[in-house]
């Protein structure tokens, strides 16, 4: 397997949500393990970047074969995460040829679709391999070539790599989602999306 890990951004303190997106129910499991479980069969190597909620998190996914990044000033925002990450897996494994970075907070999209990004990475050609909706939105999930990590350990605040995506769009290939790319933000939006993909519950 092309060697390209997966970061699972789980670092948040789901302010909008009220509570932790991360320990919310889905498919009969906490939306984490949902995700990872999700993840896993597309990746040789999962990273979940945790911050608030660490401790009540980490036992969750004592069973499952990823490793758990913890950044303790996950205050400053979904940017400082992901560059705090970025650095601690190039420290382990500096020879990665890029980086697949996925959100908590948007259990719509599945395996195919990890499965397509990859299928469409070609190494060594700067490329940003991102998700696009069927509305016209892009973003994350989104894959970028091993040339882009010095600007992503740069990032900070809550902008995370969207700045990187917009200066770069020349060298972004958009992968269609459909209408998976839904950011489950607020307690409303949970409730919609769980009544209508969670009935047997």
């Amino acid at each position: 397997m092309t060697n390209i890990p997966h970061v699972l951004l789980a670092a948040g303190t789901s302010k909008r949500m009220g509570k932790p997106k991360q320990l919310l129910s889905w498919k009969n499991k906490s939306l984490i393990q949902f995700q990872v479980e999700t993840i896993l069969p597309t990746t040789g190597k999962l990273y979940v970047i945790l911050g608030a909620y660490a401790p009540l998190i980490h036992p969750l996914l004592k069973d499952y074969k990823v490793e758990l990044i913890h950044f303790d000033q996950w205050e400053k925002g979904m940017g400082n995460s992901l560059a705090y990450g970025i650095q601690k897996i190039l420290k382990l494994n500096p020879k990665i040829e890029g980086i697949l970075i996925s959100l908590i907070d948007q259990p719509l999209v599945n395996t195919s679709h990890y499965l397509d990004m990859r299928a469409s990475f070609k190494k060594g050609k700067n490329q940003i391999i991102a998700s696009e909706s069927d509305s016209g939105w892009s973003g994350v999930p989104v894959l970028f070539d091993a040339y882009y990590f010095d600007e992503l350990q740069k990032l900070s605040g809550e902008e995370g790599a969207k700045l990187i995506l917009k200066k770069n769009e020349a060298d972004t290939i958009l992968i269609n989602a459909g209408n998976t790319l839904i950011d489950m933000d607020t307690p409303e939006i949970y409730q919609k999306l769980f009544k209508k993909f969670n009935p047997q519950s």
